[in-house]
């Protein structure tokens, strides 16, 4: 908020409906006061925007003097997800919207959680983070350069032809040496396997080749913090429910039935919104390790289909990050610039029909000058001129 608040915007920001004590994570069995109110919990992603939104306009009018010509909203994760919200549910209020690494479909993004918690906590099944780094660096040493540069990022993780099986240990090889990790065991394949395919189905997608450092969280911490505190309090009102006898196969719909409506924003057809010339970029890393990149990809896709690719480019944009994290930058990829300047591309767009070609991305985490132009998917970053690390060296390309 400051950032934009220094460049003179007029900027607002709430607490989604509860306090911040009633929606940290939790643990297994315990209660959460605000999954019990129905009123706070629909707030939460679908209305507390929208809610908050119309005095915070009406004190900016009073202050200025005068309303305001736009109006523009950005958020990455829970923010991302209530950012398709607002064009799903209230396409009057917001004339841009950046939505970052958007958990949109929150009921299915906690059983990502938990399918990938579950595996990874069967016995001998978790991955330390000195496996999942092994598994990584031989994903981009694979794959590395398939978009021309070598930089120790893959550029497209769906063009990547790695095989996790490659690891597998052969009879005779040593899994260990020095500590270090040569190969790996059935069990830990199985999990690296989970991980790659997620739920799948009409469920949720799985993760991305490149982004298995980043994975630690997913195995100790998502599941018992959101995903089982939300089954336990929202789902199934009951605080001893056994998580670990869910059925992937047949409770999915009771998940639908119980919170389907209050925690989702999933509409691929956003017709109110496109018609009142809302524009909408989304933004999405590829070794983001809560919300499976797949996922944004399949939504436009679906959106795509309804569309056509033209009338959809004309309001709704995605912009995949390769080595980005989530809402930033990745920790295994500190050469990658983490500030995704999203919303400079957006105000052209909205105020002046110039539709953004690309979003520049600044300031990695290892501190060196490096820029990044991220393209529109489906189209790619190709190196055109002799710096790989200048964004003005590349042109976006199908």
């Amino acid at each position: 908020m400051a950032v934009n608040l220094n460049a003179g915007f007029a900027v607002g920001g709430c607490d989604s409906g509860h306090l911040a004590s009633e929606n940290g994570p939790s643990k297994p069995g315990g209660y959460v006061p605000f999954l019990n109110s129905y009123a706070e919990i629909r707030a939460w992603i679908k209305d507390s925007i929208a809610m908050f939104s119309v005095p915070a306009k009406a004190i900016t009018a009073s202050f200025y003097r005068c309303p305001a010509k736009k109006a523009y909203f950005l958020g990455c994760s829970t923010g991302g997800a209530q950012g398709y919200a607002l064009a799903q549910y209230h396409p009057e209020i917001f004339d841009g919207i950046v939505a970052g690494s958007a958990g949109n479909w929150y009921s299915h993004l906690i059983l990502s959680f938990l399918w990938n918690g579950l595996h990874a906590n069967q016995p001998g099944a978790l991955l330390t983070q000195e496996v999942l780094t092994f598994a990584r660096n031989a994903a981009v040493k694979k794959c590395d350069g398939i978009d021309g540069v070598k930089d120790g990022v893959i550029d497209d993780p769906n063009k990547c032809d790695f095989e996790i099986t490659s690891l597998l240990c052969q009879p005779g090889n040593t899994q260990f040496e020095d500590n270090k990790t040569l190969c790996l065991n059935k069990t830990q394949l199985a999990t690296f396997q989970a991980f790659y395919a997620g739920p799948g189905g009409n469920v949720y997608p799985g993760f991305a080749k490149g982004a298995e450092s980043e994975w630690l969280v997913q195995e100790e911490e998502l599941y018992t913090a959101y995903a089982v505190p939300i089954l336990q309090n929202l789902i199934y009102k009951n605080l001893s429910y056994d998580y670990t006898t869910f059925d992937f196969q047949n409770d999915v719909k009771t998940v639908d039935i119980e919170a389907g409506s209050l925690i989702t924003a999933t509409s691929s057809r956003l017709d109110a919104f496109k018609s009142k010339g809302g524009k909408l970029v989304a933004t999405q890393g590829w070794a983001d390790p809560f919300n499976a990149p797949a996922w944004p990809i399949d939504q436009y896709n679906e959106a795509r289909s309804i569309y056509g690719e033209k009338a959809l480019n004309d309001f709704w944009r995605l912009f995949m990050v390769p080595g980005g994290g989530h809402c930033g930058s990745a920790a295994s990829y500190p050469q990658v610039p983490g500030t995704w300047q999203a919303l400079d591309a957006l105000i052209p767009w909205v105020e002046d029909g110039i539709p953004p070609g690309y979003v520049l991305a600044t300031g990695p985490a290892d501190e060196s000058n490096t820029t990044k132009k991220l393209c529109p998917y489906p189209q790619r970053a190709v190196l055109k001129g002799q710096d790989a690390s200048l964004y003005s060296s590349f042109d976006c390309m199908d």
